[in-house]
């Protein structure tokens, strides 16, 4: 298992398409038949949509105007205070963040538009996505032009959230789009795990096809993954830290390593494979535990090497008096609001301090946060804090964040959720 097909040739993310054969009508400025909404923006507001930002708050809007059978989500034209057309949007009045933009010329909201982003999007991950490789993010909201919709695929089976109300009432364009670029055997949506619009309608659905197993086998480079999509956390794997766990994992031989808030063990199974010594893996779900030795086991790896604790993290490193040569720390969001960082900023220092407490002399510690509104100069901070408090010299080596088929677009920085740092201990 120690060879790393990440670096052979990618895995195809779904059948090739030509971009380009399905044209996108265009329509005549300001004329854009059947949308429901039509909004016009306090002056000097057009600036962030004239710099193709995606969002618009609901202080920004001077006017808007609905037909009789306009409804929260509905589609809407944008336009300056002077009436110029700045694109399309989807509209939610009872929302603070009111617009989410599509279009940002003339064109239409249809299904050649979006076939166009599929295809794009499964381009990209054609490239970016390494061989050996069934779980992966196909589709990352704003990232591929895509406001508020996240399709990942686990073997031969879609996962969706909307985090969007107007993206799931946009459901009739982008489901029959997923299964003519994809050809998956069946799509669910679990938009219940994804934060968005109020109003917004919250179950876990089969939306077409067959329904996937209870348990699901996956691969990440060729390690493998029993994932459960319809009742594990997010859609039933964190993809986005792909590309970490196999850099963290080339540290782990002959170590012992600490995977915290593992989860169903994802970084102490390629720590395993790369010939760690030990993998202790806290987390406090069972059902997450139990996959992680199912995960375990599947890689042919030898469950003597394993140690599985539930338990609460910070617990477990008050009390625990091992010390680790690599340590994992992957909290869940300390902030999921603005007002939240503050007694964010105490969590991530309080853990980092204490699992630099377990770190051995030498060893490395990968610290995350998934927070949006923790940026990464201030968890950098946060790290450097709790250095000096531990008094633990560091060494930083690179900072980590999202693999490749979790794309940002650079007109929303906002995208950029995971920040993460790989450290190394001088003491």
């Amino acid at each position: 298992m120690s060879e790393d097909n990440c670096s052979e040739r990618p895995r195809r993310a779904g059948p090739e398409h030509n971009i380009g054969e399905h044209p996108i009508g265009e329509h005549p400025i300001g004329e854009h038949p059947g949308l429901p909404y039509r909004v016009v923006l306090k002056k000097g507001r057009e600036k962030s949509v004239l710099r193709r930002h995606p969002w618009l708050f609901s202080g920004a809007i001077e006017q808007l105007e609905g037909t009789e059978e306009a409804q929260p989500g509905d589609l809407g034209e944008i336009r300056s205070a002077s009436g110029e057309h700045l694109g399309i949007g989807v509209v939610n009045p009872g929302s603070q963040l009111a617009i989410r933009m599509l279009r940002f010329d003339t064109g239409a909201v249809d299904l050649p538009w979006v076939l166009s982003r599929l295809h794009q999007a499964a381009a990209l991950r054609a490239r970016m996505v390494p061989k050996g490789t069934t779980a992966m993010r196909l589709v990352n909201a704003e990232g591929d032009g895509l406001p508020g919709l996240i399709v990942d695929r686990y073997a031969d089976y879609l996962v969706v959230q909307c985090a969007s109300l107007g993206m799931s009432r946009l459901q009739n364009l982008w489901l029959p789009a997923l299964g003519e670029v994809f050809e998956p055997k069946g799509i669910v949506d679990r938009s219940q795990r994804a934060r968005g619009d109020a109003n917004l309608s919250r179950q876990d659905t089969l939306l077409t096809g067959e329904a996937p197993p209870q348990l699901l086998e996956v691969q990440e480079c060729d390690r493998r993954f029993a994932v459960d999509i319809m009742g594990g956390q997010k859609t039933g794997h964190y993809l986005d830290q792909r590309e970490n766990r196999r850099r963290v994992a080339a540290l782990a031989r002959g170590g012992k390593v600490l995977d915290a808030f593992a989860y169903t063990g994802a970084f102490g199974v390629w720590a395993g494979t790369e010939g760690a010594e030990q993998v202790v893996a806290v987390e406090t779900s069972a059902a997450a535990l139990k996959l992680a030795r199912e995960s375990w086991r599947l890689n042919g790896l030898d469950e003597q090497r394993l140690r599985t604790v539930r338990a609460g993290v910070q617990e477990f490193l008050r009390h625990e008096q091992e010390q680790f040569d690599v340590i994992i720390l992957d909290p869940p969001a300390f902030a999921k609001e603005k007002v939240h960082v503050q007694q964010a900023t105490r969590g991530y220092k309080d853990i980092n301090f204490w699992a630099l407490k377990r770190l051995a002399p030498g060893g490395y510690l990968a610290t995350f946060s998934c927070s949006q509104h923790i940026g990464t100069d201030l968890f950098q901070k946060i790290i450097f804090g709790a250095s000096i408090d531990a008094r633990v010299p560091l060494q930083w080596l690179s900072r980590l964040g999202a693999g490749g088929d979790h794309p940002v677009h650079l007109d929303h920085p906002q995208g950029e959720y995971l920040k993460g740092l790989l450290l190394r201990s001088l003491s």
